[in-house]
């Protein structure tokens, strides 16, 4: 069993996160445009005792409101429903985000969920139907796995630390950096702007081993674990819109726990905003949707409320199901 995790957010963040062509296999017009996405997120299941009196499974807000931050709307995913269930919530959501969290990468009921979203994904782009993945941290690690068909991840220990990001050629090149301004690339290379908190990753020499790896995405940019580990920090698919990040730019703006090395200057801030902005906008792209109004009502994120939760974990707040 993996535990995959970042271990300074144990009883702060109550789990531990373990956490290029732009040629597109789509033949959906470049005009056609959503302007009302909803972004699915995969919950996580609560595995600290303190939480579980609240509910089995969990959300932290600063994931949704990122995405909300982005554009988007969000219809939050439990792990306990069957597969021809998520088969049609497929095709109303316009993306999917995995978040960080502590689970087994190839036997939890998360890796099992995600697994039936991502052979969709694989399924409908291939068809020309668009539709987008994100990965943070974990989620980031779980992408790897479905991708390589196992789990390839060791010790590259980056915990609670900002990092610059080290650039590689292809980010230049890439559809996630593509908007942004050559200051800020200049600057991501320079000052601490993505937040890492976990144990274990890809390193460059493994991913570079990896056929299946290596043909499916690039590496836009490398980090140095604690360990002297060279590891994998940002990726983007070749053929498909999966991309993901080791770090968190969620926490940039939405997560300010003291004891935390959350990073919050104004251009952490701009890159967390990009970002979020860039996957609502391949999104849009997805033409998915509800065909009930009321049912798309019910099924998003204002349905719950969430909790305080800054006085016994690391996140301000938290959504339970």
């Amino acid at each position: 069993m993996s535990t995959i995790g970042f271990s300074s957010f144990v009883g702060l963040f109550f789990v531990c996160c373990v956490c290029c062509s732009r040629a597109m296999p789509t033949t959906i017009s470049q005009e056609a445009v959503n302007d009302r996405p909803v972004i699915g997120i995969l919950t996580q299941i609560v595995s600290d005792d303190v939480m579980k009196p609240f509910g089995r499974t969990y959300i932290p807000a600063s994931y949704v409101k990122y995405i909300e931050s982005g554009g988007s709307r969000v219809m939050p995913i439990k792990l306990t429903l069957t597969t021809p269930e998520y088969e049609n919530i497929f095709k109303k959501i316009n993306g999917l985000l995995f978040i960080g969290g502590a689970v087994d990468l190839e036997t939890s009921d998360f890796a099992r969920v995600a697994k039936i979203f991502y052979r969709l994904a694989l399924t409908a782009n291939d068809a020309g139907d668009f539709f987008p993945i994100w990965g943070t941290c974990m989620g980031m690690q779980l992408l790897t796995v479905l991708v390589a068909g196992e789990n390839l991840l060791t010790n590259t220990t980056a915990e609670n630390i900002a990092l610059p990001l080290n650039l590689t050629s292809e980010a230049h090149s890439s559809r996630m950096f593509e908007g942004f301004p050559d200051e800020l690339m200049k600057i991501l290379t320079q000052e601490p702007l993505t937040g890492n908190f976990h144990h274990y990753g890809l390193t460059v020499e493994t991913f570079q081993e990896n056929e299946k790896l290596k043909n499916f995405f690039s590496v836009l940019s490398t980090n140095v674990a604690e360990n002297g580990a060279h590891f994998v920090s940002t990726i983007e698919g070749k053929k498909y819109p999966f991309y993901g990040v080791q770090w968190h730019p969620e926490v940039n703006r939405f997560q300010w726990d003291r004891k935390l090395n959350f990073p919050h200057s104004p251009h952490a801030v701009q890159l967390s905003s990009l970002l979020a902005e860039f996957f609502v906008n391949e999104g849009r792209r997805s033409l998915h949707q509800f065909g009930d109004p009321e049912e798309e009502i019910s099924s998003l994120i204002y349905s719950y409320t969430p909790i305080y939760a800054g006085n016994f974990t690391g996140y301000e707040q938290v959504y339970f199901f």
